[in-house]
């Protein structure tokens, strides 16, 4: 599956969805206790009785399935936070459960009364509004030469 840029937490589930990911090490996980001193989409700070420390968060990083990871913070300033809680979702986490998609209703209907070619019905507005969007980054590697003529240039 892939990462929805809007995903929602599943209606019906496992039971497994919290636990799934959290071992995905995809959300960003609070080590220590204490008190949030600044958030923003780059970074966490959280101060303790003794340290203070900054989090970074994962900004649009390609993954290895040329999907866009990202991590949102769900933490506010001037929060206590306790060891174990989650400081920031991932790109498939909404309040550190497993959420891939989008709960919708569907039509599974038969085509004029037959079994065949039977087909998941849904709205035309799903489509155009945005709702299964997911970015994808791509890496391209290109090498230029520098001819007698002078170097090479790239265009569309």
């Amino acid at each position: 599956a892939v990462p929805l840029s809007r995903s929602e937490k599943c209606i019906v589930g496992t039971g497994l969805e919290r636990q799934v990911a959290l071992d995905s090490g995809v959300p960003a996980i609070s080590e220590d206790e204490g008190k949030i001193l600044y958030t923003d989409t780059e970074k966490i700070i959280l101060s303790g009785n003794t340290y203070t420390i900054s989090i970074p968060l994962i900004m649009y990083q390609r993954s290895n399935k040329n999907t866009c990871m990202h991590q949102k913070p769900q933490v506010r300033r001037g929060k206590f936070i306790k060891k174990g809680q989650i400081l920031a979702d991932g790109a498939a986490t909404v309040g550190g459960e497993l959420a891939f998609g989008k709960n919708i209703l569907v039509a599974y209907m038969p085509w004029e009364g037959y079994n065949f070619e039977d087909a998941v019905l849904i709205s035309e507005c799903l489509v155009y509004g945005d709702i299964y969007t997911s970015f994808h980054i791509r890496k391209y590697e290109i090498q230029t030469h520098v001819t007698t003529q002078g170097p090479e240039r790239i265009t569309k």
